[in-house]
């Protein structure tokens, strides 16, 4: 073969390796890039708590002002699901394996559940010594963590409510605790304190108790928000004020730093068709972004 026609076929094939590398056969070409899934200003400042159910619907918390869940459809577009109890600000949503609905009501001291057939709301648990409960991650045995931020006096404290709604204080006296995760294997739990800027790594154990808690990561500037692990436990956080995506491994590395559109990011999730693409909270857009990675969610 001549060298010109060399040339040329050794172009296209590393031309379609590329389209192929940086689409990671999702179909998408543009790989840990942020682009706008809703419009602008439709949510209010405290957007937040993005989860799908098992049916891959998009439900995020404060759609049009505070004190509402809304539904995101894959095109962006957004509906009302329901208006919480006078008084009630939801931070995140969580469902269990049957497909519960559990919101922390930050200004009622409540763990909030609701029917999603009948959508009507309860109170799951109420603890009046939560100073205001923010986020929520939940085991194979359906225990719930909490973390519990009083943001006036910068401290902050972390629970467990178990499945007969019983509350577990697990400890106080912490910084401002406020994204939480569990590994994919539940032996570990992160908890983040966003004014501390600190990320701690706690063991677990088979009955939801935690041990051996070590500092796992920690930041020197802008905050931090929600958290979100992978199917390979690379933990996935909100810096919330920088405006990006950090990603840390298992042992605490730092692998990527993914840059949003906005800079207020409060929360993630793992959806779409293979489950490798975030969605994304953005409080002073008052809207949502999506970013393709190539990982999928721990749940995929």
């Amino acid at each position: 073969m001549k060298r010109s026609k060399l040339n040329s076929a050794l172009l296209i094939t590393i031309s379609v390796f590329a389209v192929f590398a940086l689409s990671d056969c999702t179909g998408s070409k543009k790989m840990f890039v942020a682009e706008d899934l809703t419009a602008e200003n439709l949510f209010s400042t405290n957007i937040e708590g993005p989860a799908f159910d098992r049916n891959g619907q998009l439900y995020v918390v404060n759609y049009l002002h505070d004190g509402t869940i809304g539904k995101v459809a894959p095109d962006g577009t957004c509906s009302m699901f329901i208006g919480l109890p006078a008084g009630s600000i939801a931070n995140c949503i969580l469902f269990d394996k049957k497909d519960n609905m559990f919101l922390p009501d930050f200004t009622g001291h409540n763990i909030l559940h609701v029917d999603m057939q009948t959508q009507k709301v309860t109170v799951f648990c109420h603890e009046p010594r939560m100073y205001s409960p923010n986020d929520l991650c939940m085991n194979r045995n359906g225990q719930i963590f909490a973390s519990d931020p009083d943001w006036k006096t910068s401290v902050g404290q972390l629970w467990r409510v178990d499945p007969d709604a019983k509350p577990v204080l697990l400890e106080t006296n912490m910084g401002t605790t406020n994204g939480i995760e569990l590994s994919p294997d539940e032996k570990s739990l992160y908890v983040n304190e966003s004014v501390q800027l600190c990320v701690w790594k706690y063991d677990v154990d088979e009955k939801g108790n935690v041990s051996n808690k070590k500092l796992f990561y920690k930041f020197d500037d802008f905050g931090l928000d929600g958290m979100k692990c992978d199917k390979k436990g690379n933990l996935y956080i909100a810096r919330w004020g920088k405006g990006t995506i950090i990603v840390l491994s298992p042992q605490g590395k730092l692998i990527r730093e993914i840059p949003l559109k906005g800079k207020q990011c409060s929360n993630i999730v793992f959806g779409g068709k293979d489950g490798k693409t975030m969605f994304i909270t953005l409080q002073d857009r008052k809207c949502m972004e999506k970013v393709e990675s190539n990982i999928p969610g721990k749940k995929y």
